[in-house]
């Protein structure tokens, strides 16, 4: 009996974030019999593989070093020709080197996706990078993007024939993301959670380009410009990341550690997310936001700024406000509305979850991803 074909992804780490959960997501969603997968990561890989689902997935960790590591593609070249994968999928620019090794090692059919830039080229016009992407894009034989900004900047800065791309949106798994009321959360600050509590949440990477002190900055500014806001509002920032440090040093000296709860890293994302009243996103940039699509999916409204896939979530006055980034003044503003006015909370959110019922389906973009799949294997 013939094994379904292999495909091979190339990351360039494991780990917590919006492109992992996507990957697992896919993985764990595709039908048992259409493909086989395998995970390649350039550096390591964490606890989070324990997500994948499927007990055949195999995960390998290449430990890059530090700059241009040349061993670092022989290893590279010696597993894929070891493995033999049907298809050989990147991600994003850190893996994108992968294409040209895989081309070398003989695997005919490759897929690059592009799910968003990071902090030192938010509008994709680094010419270092640009110069990289475009001698290394005629090896992809096709292209995925996460968002319709994503395949339009492909298309008209880096010239990539529209037939070439295939745009495909994150899911949501919205069985497990949906406003069904939680249960007590553990380990949470007494008195936190309380009955006439309004609560601003936001679950992300704290890493700069999420751009959390500004998120800190209004939610202040808010409590100074009403007092007496200071017995209901809460603000609450899950997750880990190189600014956590900074961001409690800020919340530290602000005096109001009571009001403000950032826990780090949780596995309760979904209970947590159940306790919110107003999800919030201040990022400089994104490709699409999976943590604003499960929180559109626990019929949330959400504030966000007005950068990448973020327009193509948000419909302004119906399920939220787009805000411009690095305003604070702005994202003041915009959570105030939703203080003084409860009633667009409910409205609002429960746009966002028909939204995401129509659009954001899993089983949708699992479909999207085999047809790209499918096609590429019944090309001669």
């Amino acid at each position: 009996m013939m094994k379904p074909p292999l495909i091979v992804h190339v990351i360039h780490r494991l780990d917590v974030g919006g492109l992992e959960n996507g990957l697992v997501n896919l993985i764990n969603g595709m039908p048992d019999g259409r493909y086989r997968h395998a995970i390649i990561c350039l550096e390591e890989y964490t606890d989070f593989r324990s997500r994948i689902k499927k007990n055949d997935v195999r995960v390998f960790a290449l430990h890059k070093r530090e700059g241009y590591d040349l061993r670092l593609y022989l290893k590279l070249f010696k597993l894929l020709r070891q493995l033999k994968p049907d298809i050989v999928h990147t991600r994003n620019l850190a893996a994108l080197e992968a294409q040209p090794v895989a081309a070398a090692a003989g695997i005919k059919r490759r897929v690059h996706g592009e799910h968003g830039r990071d902090m030192s080229d938010l509008e994709g016009k680094n010419l270092k990078y640009n110069l990289l992407r475009s001698t290394i894009y005629p090896f992809v034989d096709q292209f995925i993007t996460v968002s319709k900004d994503l395949q339009k900047w492909l298309v008209n800065r880096l010239k990539v024939s529209p037939e070439r791309i295939t745009q495909i949106y994150n899911g949501v798994d919205s069985e497990r993301f949906s406003a069904t009321l939680s249960q007590t959360i553990e380990h949470s600050p007494e008195g936190f959670f309380a009955e006439n509590a309004f609560v601003i949440g936001s679950v992300g990477r704290m890493e700069a380009v999420k751009d959390y002190p500004t998120l800190i900055r209004a939610f202040i500014r808010l409590l100074e410009a009403i007092p007496d806001a200071r017995e209901s509002l809460r603000l609450m920032i899950v997750g880990g990341g190189s600014s956590r440090s900074g961001c409690l040093e800020m919340v530290c000296k602000s005096g109001y550690e009571k009001l403000i709860w950032m826990p780090g890293e949780r596995s309760d994302i979904p209970d947590l997310m159940q306790k919110m009243d107003l999800f919030v996103l201040p990022s400089l940039g994104e490709g699409i936001s999976n943590t604003i699509l499960e929180a559109m999916s626990c019929s949330l409204p959400v504030v966000a700024t007005r950068v990448g896939g973020n327009v193509e979530l948000i419909d302004e006055s119906q399920s939220g406000v787009l805000v411009e980034p690095g305003d604070e003044v702005a994202l003041e503003e915009a959570i105030l509305k939703y203080y003084v006015r409860p009633e667009l909370l409910e409205k609002h959110g429960k746009f966002a979850r028909n939204k995401i019922e129509t659009y954001f389906s899993m089983s949708a973009m699992i479909e999207n991803y085999m047809n790209v799949y499918d096609r590429l294997l019944n090309q001669r």
